[in-house]
């Protein structure tokens, strides 16, 4: 495995948020590394790197079509485990394996919260708005054993510093009180990830994760808490999920969980993430194969014709359920002024 010389935005020759001058910056050096294993059902087979990271807030790249320029990201790999993830890539730069080790090698920046205090309190600091849950989930099992959530969440509140959550998972309430106390401060949105109700193609995709049900019952506490909590329908998979009985169950659901707003985002197959996902398509559903290698072979993104296809669907049943803005008497929506939804473009391991 290799620590020495990795650079926050993955590559060993690019510059890390907080590296000065543009010199090469490690993120952190093997003697910082303690591996543990954790022999409980939840953890089992799951392996965790502790690391003490030398920064956390990341810049976007330039090229990134985020429409956010910062995020924290306090683990790398993902123990939800969806096929399709497209965070996969990063392992590669630990020499890692970027299918099962993704789903079980797990690296954790223990120090995370220390660090974002710091960085915030720096007066290079502008006050920008922080992503999180934008390339694994931050929110993932992990998190359960490691509650590092509650010390960024805090230091985010005491900085009035604007953020949001885009998770799959459902352990975001257990920090509802610091969600709704940073909310009094700052602009906080919170996204769940939800792209089908569809449970069969849940066990099979997200096997990690909590049930879609169990999301949506998250969306509708934190929206009667008074978070203004939207969906990111993510990912609609192609043949698979995109039927329109599938989508208008979907849409449906997420209407009766109270949700602000409902996004549709098309699978999409980025290097990495592509060759995990077909593997595991050629193994459950191999008649699939040849169209899915037609749909994707201009690229990672599904063909605009389809994804228009696929949002207009999904804006119609949408409207038919009356999900929109937030209305008088209704939760209030916390959402980043004059910025697009930030879970839009992503697509989560959730995304």
């Amino acid at each position: 495995m290799r620590w020495d010389q990795l650079t926050e935005n993955g590559g060993d020759n690019r510059t890390a948020e907080g590296g000065g001058t543009g010199e090469k910056a490690a993120l952190f050096g093997a003697d910082s590394v303690t591996t543990r294993t954790f022999d409980t059902p939840e953890f089992r087979g799951i392996t965790f790197h502790e690391v003490r990271a030398r920064s956390i807030v990341n810049r976007v790249p330039g090229a990134s079509r985020m429409p956010f320029e910062w995020t924290v990201n306090p683990y790398r790999g993902c123990s939800h485990a969806c096929v399709y993830c497209f965070a996969r890539k990063t392992h590669s730069y630990l020499d890692l394996d970027t299918g099962l080790g993704f789903d079980s090698q797990i690296v954790v920046k223990t120090n995370a919260p220390e660090l974002l205090r710091a960085r915030l309190g720096s007066r290079q600091w502008q006050g920008a708005h922080i992503a999180m849950g934008t390339n694994v989930d931050c929110y993932q099992r992990a998190e359960g054993r490691y509650g590092l959530m509650p010390g960024i969440i805090s230091t985010l509140r005491d900085y009035a510093n604007p953020f949001s959550i885009l998770t799959k998972g459902t352990l975001i309430l257990r920090d509802l009180e610091l969600l709704q106390q940073a909310a009094r401060v700052t602009d906080v949105g919170v996204s769940v990830s939800v792209g089908f109700v569809d449970e069969e193609l849940w066990r099979t995709v997200e096997p990690g994760t909590p049930a879609p049900r169990r999301r949506l019952d998250a969306v509708r506490t934190l929206t009667d808490a008074g978070i203004g909590c939207g969906v990111l329908m993510a990912p609609v998979i192609p043949f698979l999920g995109d039927h329109p009985d599938q989508l208008r169950a979907t849409v449906r659901a997420v209407a009766a969980s109270g949700a602000t707003s409902v996004t549709p985002l098309v699978l999409h197959l980025r290097p990495g993430a592509r060759e995990w996902f077909m593997s595991w398509l050629g193994a459950h559903h191999p008649h699939l194969v040849r169209r899915y290698e037609r749909l994707y072979a201009a690229g990672a993104y599904a063909p605009k014709w389809y994804q228009r296809r696929i949002t207009r669907q999904v804006h119609e049943l949408a409207a038919e359920y009356g999900i929109g803005p937030a209305q008088r008497g209704m939760p209030r929506r916390i959402s980043v002024p004059q910025e697009p939804e930030p879970a839009v473009p992503t697509q989560l391991t959730l995304i």
